[in-house]
């Protein structure tokens, strides 16, 4: 989410992804960027859609006449390099040479289809900053989602001043980045909950089921897909670091041929949770994305995907980013249909389900 733009200081930068870390060129979209005070720094680019043939084609998900007929895979990219600059052109006016890395990309919630032949707007702004991060919200709008960054200059974290926040908006936006960390912190303990009466006796009733013997059901230990990839240095932001967007996008296509092994139709996200980079991820890494199905409700499907970064010399070896989204099994209308229900039969699969079952609840709760 953003504020107004002022367009005293309005410039528009071209330019293709990526060419230099930093700069605030997607694509060759037109960009403005507002830096008269902190508390009102944002950037709004636009992917020219509607009249860019070769950048609509990009994006296009399949050469069929599809309703949502758009990778979201590789919005999440372009997202998570503007929350980059958006952080950027506030960290450097204290620090020149400093850098950031993408710590955490927060829960995105897609509230309609998108549509592959309109513009689309993304406006980002700094929310809130922290000692050493900033939170950074964007908003994706088509006329007619939050990422947390650090500032480092390479080898440790960079203190960075307060924003002052002046309207209400500011505050309220900058109280919610707050209370989203807590709930984070929360959410951390309650994943480790014992089950509950009610949970107990769910799982206890998918686990008879199992038992019967004309038991057809899909077994969640037979829902998994996985992949290896090596980086190369076309993926490299901060040096000899890849770029966060990248992987987060190749997780989710590992995500979504996951989810295809329920859906009866096709899966189309509708959110993506709380993603954290515990480790970064070096030039010749190799990684293993591992998914797997961890619960379905009427019409959703829930798919995590672990990462694991294998280091070039092959001495170590570590989860880097543990990632969930949520799908809906949809038709060619774009119609909710229904997905079989999913058995865990492992206590690991057990805890998976039931975390998803508890973020399902939660969500219709809201």
């Amino acid at each position: 989410m953003t504020g107004s733009l002022h367009p005293e200081h309005e410039a528009a930068i071209h330019g293709p992804l990526n060419s230099s870390p930093g700069a605030v060129n997607l694509f060759g979209l037109s960009s403005q960027i507002t830096v008269d005070r902190p508390s009102n720094l944002s950037i709004t680019q636009t992917l020219r859609l509607s009249s860019d043939e070769l950048l609509r084609r990009r994006f296009l998900l399949s050469h069929q006449p599809v309703k949502a007929n758009f990778r979201f895979g590789l919005l999440l990219e372009v997202l998570d390099k503007l929350a980059e600059d958006t952080a950027l052109a506030h960290v450097w006016r204290f620090h020149p040479e400093a850098r950031v890395v993408t710590a955490a990309i927060d829960s995105i919630q897609v509230r309609c289809a998108p549509d592959v032949n309109r513009d689309m707007v993304l406006r980002s702004r700094v929310n809130y900053i922290g000692k050493s991060s900033l939170e950074v919200g964007v908003r994706v709008e088509q006329p007619g989602d939050p990422s947390a960054h650090i500032a480092s200059d390479g080898a440790r974290s960079l203190p960075l001043p307060p924003l002052e926040y002046v309207d209400e908006l500011e505050k309220r936006r900058a109280a919610k980045a707050v209370q989203r960390r807590e709930e984070y912190k929360r959410s951390r303990n309650i994943a480790q909950e014992l089950p509950s009466k009610e949970e107990h006796a769910l799982l206890a009733q998918l686990r008879s089921a199992q038992e019967l013997p004309d038991f057809r059901g899909l077994l969640a230990s037979q829902l998994t897909t996985g992949g290896w990839e090596r980086t190369y240095p076309e993926h490299e932001n901060v040096p000899t670091k890849i770029f966060g967007g990248h992987v987060v996008h190749r997780a989710f296509m590992y995500a979504v041929i996951c989810a295809e092994m329920v859906a009866t139709g096709r899966p189309a996200v509708v959110s993506v949770n709380r993603i954290n980079f515990h480790h970064p991820v070096r030039m010749g890494d190799k990684l293993n994305f591992i998914s797997r199905v961890a619960y379905t409700g009427k019409t959703s499907i829930c798919v995590e995907t672990d990462i694991v970064r294998i280091s070039s010399d092959r001495s170590t070896t570590a989860l880097c980013n543990t990632c969930v989204f949520t799908f809906v099994n949809v038709d060619h209308d774009f119609k909710p249909q229904a997905v079989p229900q999913i058995y865990p039969t492992t206590y690991a699969e057990d805890g998976r389900y039931l975390a998803a079952h508890r973020r399902h609840d939660k969500y219709l709760c809201v």
